[in-house]
C-alpha cells in the first residue's frame, strides 16, 4: 500500500496538504482566542454575518469557475494548454466577481438608507470578497496541477496574516467590525501580491493564447459551472446560513456565540478534510481522465474510509473535551459554546462524509445530478432550522446540522453510487452513441475540445 501511494505521489502531496492545514489551523485558534478576548460577542457576530456575505460571493459568482478549471486541468497536455485554461478560468472569474461586489454594494446602500447603517462596512465586504477570490483562485489552480507546497505556503501564510493584522487593528483603531474587516483585507492583499510574484503556477500565466482553446472547451467550463452555481448557493445556506436565521430570531450577540463555536469546530474538521481533499481529488480525477477505473476506485474508497475514521474519532473528541475546548480557545463571554460543539461536530462530520461520496459525479462532470443532492440537503436546512432555532434557540440551530447534513449525505450516496465501478469517459461516450434519444451529459461537452481531451 505504501509503494502504490508513493509511486501516486500522495504521500508527498499529503505531507504538503496536511502542514498548511495545521499551521492555518493554528493561526485560526490563536486568532479567535485573541480576537474574542479584545471584541465583544456582539462585534464579533457583526464580523461573522458580513463574512457569510464573502464566503456568498465566493461560493456563487467565483468557485463554479474555479472548480471547473481545476477538474480541465487535468486535461491539459502541455504548458501552453495550462496556461490557456488559467487565462479563461481568471477571465470568467474576474467578471463574475466584479457583478457579485456590485450587488454587494447596491444592497448596502439600500440596506443604509433603509437602516441608517455605514456602506463604508459594505465596502469593506467587498474588497474582502474580491482578494479572497483571488487567493481560492491561486490555490485551487495550484492544488489541480497537484503543487501541494505552493498551495499550502499560500494558504497558511494567509491564515497568520489575517488575525495578525484585525488583532494589530483593533489595538490602534478600538474594537469595531471596520478594524477586523480592514485586518483582512491588508493581510490577504499582502499574501496574494507575495505569492503572485513567486509562485510557479502564477508566472508567465498569460503566455498561453486563449482564442486556440476553441469556442468547443469555453462552453464545457461554462456547463460544468453553471449547474454548479445553485448548488454553491445551497451550500452556502447549509453551512452559513444559520447565523442569519439566528440573528433573525435573537440578537447579534448570540450570533457571535454561535459563530465562535461554529468556526472552531468546523474549521477543525473541514481543514481535516481538506488535507483528505487536496490529497485525493487531485489524483483521483486525474486517474478518471486517464480512464483508470481501478485505480480511481481504490482512490475514492480509501478517500471514504480515511473521511469516517476522522469524523468518528474527531466527533468523540470533541464530546470529552467541550468544556476544555470553550474555557481554553474561547473568552468567558463566550463559554457557553461548549454545549453547541458536539452536535456541531456530528453535523460537519456528516458533511465532509457526504462531499466525498459525491466525487463520482463530479469526476465524471455530471454536475446537474450533483445539484439533487444539494436541493434536498438545502430543503432540509430551510424546514430545520427555523423550526429548531425558534423553539430550542442555540442549541437548534446546532442541532440542525446533523439533520440537514446527514439527509444531504445519505442523498449523495443514493446520487453517486460510489460502490458501483466508474465508467471511464471513453466508455460513456461509447454507450452514448448507441442511444440517440438520450440526452446529453457534461462528460461529452467537456471532451469536446480536442486540445484539452486526453482521449481525443
Amino acid at each position: 500500500m505504501l509503494d502504490w501511494l508513493r509511486q501516486k505521489n500522495l504521500l508527498g502531496d499529503a505531507c504538503w496538504a496536511l502542514a498548511g492545514q495545521l499551521l492555518s489551523a493554528l493561526a485560526l485558534l490563536a486568532g479567535t482566542r485573541i480576537l474574542t478576548e479584545l471584541v465583544t460577542p456582539a462585534v464579533f457576530g457583526h464580523v461573522a454575518l458580513l463574512n457569510g456575505f464573502v464566503a456568498l460571493g465566493v461560493a456563487v459568482f467565483a468557485y463554479p469557475f474555479i472548480c471547473a478549471g481545476m477538474r480541465f486541468t487535468n486535461e491539459c497536455r502541455n504548458f501552453r494548454e495550462r496556461a490557456a485554461l488559467h487565462g479563461l478560468v481568471l477571465a470568467l472569474t474576474t467578471r463574475s466577481t466584479a457583478l457579485a461586489i456590485t450587488l454587494l454594494l447596491l444592497g448596502g446602500a439600500l440596506y443604509c438608507y433603509f437602516v441608517g447603517s455605514e456602506i463604508g462596512l459594505f465596502v469593506l465586504t467587498g474588497l474582502l470578497l474580491a482578494v479572497t477570490v483571488r487567493r481560492e483562485l491561486g490555490i485551487q489552480l495550484m492544488i489541480g496541477e497537484r503543487k501541494q507546497r505552493g498551495a499550502a505556503l499560500w494558504q497558511t501564510s494567509d491564515s497568520i496574516l489575517r488575525p495578525v493584522m484585525a488583532i494589530w487593528l483593533v489595538w490602534g483603531l478600538g474594537q469595531s467590525p471596520e478594524a477586523v474587516l480592514l485586518g483582512y483585507v491588508c493581510a490577504s492583499v499582502l499574501a496574494n501580491t507575495l505569492w503572485t510574484i513567486v509562485s510557479d503556477a502564477w508566472q508567465k500565466k498569460h503566455t498561453g493564447d486563449r482564442g486556440f482553446l476553441g469556442r468547443q472547451f469555453e462552453r464545457g467550463l461554462w456547463a460544468y459551472a453553471l449547474p454548479l452555481i445553485p448548488m454553491e448557493l445551497m451550500f452556502w445556506l447549509n453551512g452559513l446560513g444559520d447565523r442569519y436565521v439566528i440573528g433573525y430570531f435573537l440578537t447579534a450577540a448570540e450570533v457571535g456565540v454561535y459563530a465562535a463555536a461554529y468556526t472552531l469546530v468546523n474549521e477543525a474538521f473541514n481543514r481535516s478534510a481538506m488535507v483528505l481533499l487536496r490529497t485525493f481529488q487531485p489524483a483521483y480525477f486525474q486517474a478518471v481522465s486517464q480512464g483508470k477505473s481501478k485505480d480511481a476506485c481504490s482512490l475514492l474508497w480509501l478517500w471514504i474510509g480515511a473521511v469516517v475514521v476522522m469524523g468518528v474519532l474527531g466527533v468523540t473528541l470533541v464530546w470529552l473535551c467541550k468544556d476544555w475546548l470553550a474555557a481554553g480557545l474561547l473568552a468567558e463571554p463566550y463559554h457557553a459554546a461548549g454545549a453547541l460543539m458536539p452536535v456541531i461536530a456530528a453535523g460537519t462530520a456528516l458533511h465532509a462524509l457526504g462531499t466525498v461520496m459525491s466525487q463520482p459525479l463530479l469526476a465524471r462532470k455530471r454536475t446537474p445530478i450533483l445539484l439533487r443532492g444539494r436541493i434536498c440537503g438545502a430543503l432540509a436546512a430551510l424546514i430545520t432550522l427555523p423550526l429548531l432555532v425558534a423553539h430550542f434557540g442555540l442549541f437548534g440551530a446546532a442541532l440542525a446540522n446533523p439533520v440537514y447534513f446527514g439527509i444531504e449525505a445519505l442523498v449523495l450516496a443514493l446520487l453517486a453510487k460510489p460502490w458501483r465501478k466508474l465508467r471511464t469517459e471513453r466508455q460513456a461516450r461509447s454507450v452514448q452513441s448507441k442511444s440517440a434519444m438520450s440526452e446529453p451529459d457534461f462528460d461529452t461537452i467537456g471532451v469536446r475540445a480536442a486540445a484539452f481531451s486526453n482521449e481525443s
